[in-house]
């Protein structure tokens, strides 16, 4: 049963069409720029991107009906993608493959594709940080406190600016604590001028 738990895989995210651009290598002290990368209109490939998750991690693969182009693994402690300077539909991602590292850039058509591949990301990064640290089981053993009343207890709530005689039981909500011309309560305004005026 144990090695079946291992092979389930779960799919966190499909964009189905991106674009994969060859990238120029990084200037230093600078990020990447989309508009570095030549003609945007000519991608190097183009395809379907998947994040899988399995029980060890989660990995990023570019596919099309017949092969698989490329994968990345990802790891939230060193993300192997990097959103670009100039626009927030474009990425470079990080593939290694037998030790060997390569750059390439990634386009998604649509804004709202690539802000779900950042939540999707996003979300996976929380929860494997929060399997990194559980918490403990003594924080949330808190002693219940008791509030109720003890037979016969009572309390009182004063209300500034409202005036109660004790003794009289009247309620807050009664109709005896009338709104009046006698200074107690809340005041009125007057309605507001009719808006013809003579």
């Amino acid at each position: 049963m144990e090695g079946f738990e291992e092979d389930i895989e779960s799919v966190l995210y499909i964009a189905r069409e991106i674009s994969v651009y060859k990238i120029p290598p990084l200037r230093v002290n600078e990020g990447h720029r989309a508009n570095d990368w030549g003609d945007l209109a000519n991608p190097l490939w183009k395809g379907r991107l998947r994040i899988i998750e399995t029980k060890k991690n989660a990995t990023l693969k570019f596919e099309d009906s017949q092969t698989v182009f490329a994968r990345a693994e990802y790891d939230p402690l060193k993300p192997s993608v990097e959103a670009v300077l100039d626009s927030s539909r474009y990425f470079v991602v990080r593939v290694e493959d037998a030790g060997k590292k390569a750059y390439i850039g990634m386009g998604f058509a649509e804004r709202t594709d690539s802000f779900d591949f950042n939540v999707a990301l996003q979300d996976y990064t929380k929860r494997y940080k929060a399997a990194l640290n559980p918490p403990s089981p003594t924080s949330d053993t808190t002693i219940a406190s008791h509030y109720s009343l003890k037979e016969g207890q009572t309390f009182s709530i004063s209300i500034p600016g409202k005036s109660r005689k004790h003794g009289t039981g009247t309620s807050l909500l009664s109709s005896s604590s009338t709104v009046s011309g006698n200074g107690s309560g809340i005041p009125l305004l007057p309605p507001p001028p009719s808006g013809r005026q003579k």
